[in-house]
């Protein structure tokens, strides 16, 4: 019983970990796609190649991948692609060591916590997605 009342609670804050790693997805995935016009604006700003394509990429990998995350759905090869996207967006969208001033530190900020991002990503890569998921769903069949 005490291995149960474990497990649980292990998987209750895996799914917690897996909603907030999705939130961030979930809500800049969606304003991508309901100011497709802003996001490719940025896209330009931050010198992503092909604008439109990156932003098409990003809405999809953001609110498909984020949506993936929530419910648990291949959660490790998610994760992993996840962590990828996070340290490339940090390269391409927050490069800090091209600036001077203000810019540098919100843009140096944003970098690092694409960095940690990434490494709660592997994190959840090492954990599996937990009890409370639709890939534990599958694997009890």
């Amino acid at each position: 019983m005490k291995t149960f009342a474990l497990e649980t609670g292990k998987s209750g804050v895996i799914l917690l970990a897996r909603f907030l790693l999705a939130l961030l997805f979930l809500i800049f995935g969606w304003n991508k796609l309901t100011g497709f016009h802003g996001a490719i604006t940025y896209m330009q700003a931050t010198g992503a190649p092909v604008p439109v394509i990156s932003a098409l990429i990003a809405t999809i990998v953001e609110l498909l991948g984020g949506l993936f995350v929530l419910l648990g759905i291949f959660t490790r090869p998610i994760a992993v692609l996840f962590a990828l996207y996070a340290i490339v967006t940090a390269y391409i969208g927050h490069p800090y060591w091209t600036m001077t001033g203000l810019p540098q530190f919100e843009a140096e900020i944003n970098f690092y916590k694409n960095v940690a991002i990434a490494g709660g990503f592997l994190l959840l890569y090492v954990t599996g997605s937990g009890r409370f998921a639709v890939d534990a769903l599958i694997n009890r069949r």
